[in-house]
């Protein structure tokens, strides 16, 4: 049996979160990240330099980040373990802690909850601006719902399944290397300028560590909301990420809502597609269920993850 390194990790997250004090004392370790990033991209995302030129340089970007992240996560990895001997797991867990977000994410989502159901809307819409790109100012109840219930299960993936996923397979250097990856797509993988060539292989990279993540994910939610198969199956393909759809498509079957469709960035629309099809409008008591079946999605993976565990 392997030491209970993730179960460890989960339980610190389900807890703590990260918790606030701690962030206003020393932010949160992906900081480290885009500081990294935002240097990189001074130096090799330069006004008036080729294409090929900004795509070396965000391939170099990625390297940096890699090197950091894999050469930290093993140094402490291993000063751990031989530091700590049989109670190394302990160390460990404490360090992949933070790279979990079930309970950030929960509680974000929460606000938004609580706000809707207060009837006030405008500090839901300040709430869901917290934990999505789209412009949400003039959203209704039925919109900050969809954005709140999409943000849930594309982040399901991409804060609780993906890191998980990686720590399992390659430990401190696996999570950390993807949570490094993650937050050069979050920044710097955009389509539009000033990103574009300079941010294609973050975006690309973040797309093959999140292919098995994303699908579990999509298995999961189904699994949890007890139904979304067949909207799972049919529609993970209308979404713009390889990845992201398989989790939104499983939570609108599950939820039995229809979820993407136009969108506003920076107050231009977006025709996006719908995913679910003809399904109803997301209410927010749409947005109490989804945060059901995160939870027991979440409450599924520890078996998962103990089970994998036990098996190694």
């Amino acid at each position: 049996m392997a030491d209970p390194v993730a179960i460890g990790a989960l339980m610190l997250d389900a807890a703590l979160g990260w918790p606030g004090r701690l962030h206003a004392r020393i932010g949160h370790p992906v900081g480290g990240f885009a500081r990294i990033i935002a240097m990189c991209e001074r130096r090799w995302n330069r006004p008036g330099s080729s294409d090929g030129a900004r795509r070396i340089g965000g391939v170099a970007t990625l390297l940096v980040l890699l090197t950091v992240a894999i050469g930290c996560g093993w140094a402490a990895e291993g000063l751990i373990r031989q530091s700590m001997g049989s109670w190394g797991w302990v160390g460990v867990a404490l360090v992949a802690w933070p790279a979990l977000a079930q309970r950030s994410l929960y509680d974000h989502v929460a606000r938004v909850a609580r706000a809707l159901e207060s009837g006030k809307l405008n500090d839901a819409r300040r709430a869901v601006a917290c934990i999505v790109g789209r412009d949400t100012a003039s959203l209704d109840e039925s919109g900050v719902s969809r954005a709140a219930v999409e943000s849930l299960a594309e982040s399901f993936c991409d804060g609780v399944v993906a890191p998980l996923f990686w720590l399992l397979l390659a430990g401190l250097p696996g999570i950390w290397a993807y949570k490094a990856v993650n937050t050069a797509d979050s920044l710097i993988g955009h389509r539009e300028e000033p990103y574009g060539p300079f941010g294609w292989a973050a975006a690309r990279f973040d797309d093959a560590l999140n292919l098995a993540p994303a699908r579990l994910s999509g298995l999961l939610v189904c699994i949890a909301g007890g139904r979304g198969w067949r909207v799972l199956w049919r529609d993970h393909r209308r979404h713009a990420s390889p990845n992201a759809g398989w989790p939104e498509a499983a939570m609108a079957g599950a939820l039995g809502v229809r979820l993407g469709g136009p969108i506003r960035y920076d107050g231009v629309l977006h025709d996006k597609p719908w995913i679910g099809g003809s399904l109803g409008d997301v209410a927010p008591g749409d947005l109490r269920r989804a945060m059901g079946i995160f939870l027991r999605a979440c409450a599924l993976l520890w078996g998962l993850g103990a089970w994998v565990e036990i098996a190694l």
